[in-house]
């Protein structure tokens, strides 16, 4: 299948998914992935990304999805040689390889993992912080004592690729996220040499206010459109009968 954008529209939009990632994806890359649990998820993208058969990836992402959707598809095909994530509760296949030591893992507080993402998008090589000081977090790691307290030196993460999930974009590659799918889509984005946006929506450029802008169209290589998302539950909870 051709990965050249579609004809006519903005160069950046590509037909489908696995054409986005067509000439990015390749062995032992890094990627950070956007998402929280299944929340703002680019799923179009995690599929294409399983059925492009790369391998060794590392990936940046809060969490690895659940067992057999999202990132979780990726670990049930053995494609991932490590994960840097904070949370990794749910998902069963995760726990097995990791305690197996078939997965490597580097594990981060939530914030700090934001962080090291925000810090790679601006330039930043490393910061202090006190999370994770005193604690295994902070094995091999410099620290340094700034007035009364102590803190652990923690360096930025940049990625090969970024795939990131939004609402709306127009056809310049700016993005809105929608609530709480903002969560770590628009560090991820930053963190990444190359990204790539699966959206739901796709005006022309213009027609998205300025001031409502969460991510700039420069920070934005691809752009997929997913109009219809499974957008999967992750705990289906249901009210009991009164």
């Amino acid at each position: 299948m051709s990965s050249e954008p579609v004809a006519g529209s903005a160069r950046k939009l590509f037909p489908d998914a696995m054409s986005a990632l067509q000439g990015l994806i390749a062995d032992g890359q890094t990627l950070a992935v956007g998402g929280f649990g299944l929340c703002g998820i680019p799923e179009a993208l995690i599929a294409a990304l399983r059925d492009s058969g790369a391998r060794d990836l590392t990936v940046i992402s809060n969490n690895a999805g659940v067992d057999g959707f999202g990132l979780g598809q990726l670990l049930e095909t053995r494609q991932i040689r490590k994960m840097i994530s904070s949370y990794v509760g749910e998902n069963k296949e995760f726990e097995r390889q990791y305690l197996g030591g078939e997965l490597e893992l580097e594990f981060n507080p939530q914030g700090t993992l934001a962080e090291r993402l925000r810090a790679g998008g601006a330039g930043i090589p490393a910061f202090f912080t006190r999370t994770g000081y005193g604690t295994v977090v902070a094995e091999g790691k410099e620290t340094r004592q700034f007035g009364e307290h102590w803190y652990v030196m923690e360096t930025a993460l940049e990625a090969d690729v970024s795939l990131v999930k939004a609402w709306k974009a127009d056809e310049a590659g700016n993005l809105v996220f929608r609530k709480t799918a903002r969560n770590f889509n628009p560090a991820c984005a930053m963190a990444g040499k190359v990204c790539v946006a699966e959206v739901e929506e796709l005006v022309p450029t213009g027609a998205i206010d300025p001031d409502h802008v969460h991510l700039p169209g420069i920070y934005v290589d691809r752009i997929v459109l997913n109009p219809t998302p499974e957008k999967r539950i992750e705990q289906r909870t249901v009210r009991g009968a009164n």
